[in-house]
């Protein structure tokens, strides 16, 4: 009975307008990022095994892709003041 009344309230909360732009954001965004961990990257499958590894894996990743992303952003900005 529990799980159908969640069910039920998340299925609400997803079909608001609000609900629906928070979805439609949630889809957009991390897509991007793992399309340019693919091909910018050339990451095609997990080196290692196992949920904690992989896991650990994804952190190296993403912490490679944010710090890229944080480099690209401050070399842009020196550009743009002229250093």
């Amino acid at each position: 009975m529990k799980y159908l009344r969640q069910k039920q309230q998340a299925r609400e909360l997803l079909q608001s307008e609000e609900g629906y732009k928070l979805s439609v954001r949630r889809m957009i965004e991390p897509e991007s990022v793992f399309g340019q961990m693919k091909s910018n990257r050339s990451f095609r499958r997990f080196l290692l095994r196992g949920l904690p590894k992989v896991s650990l894996e994804v952190g190296w990743l993403s912490l490679a892709h944010n710090l890229l992303t944080w480099a690209t952003t401050k070399e842009k900005e020196r550009v743009w003041v002229g250093i």
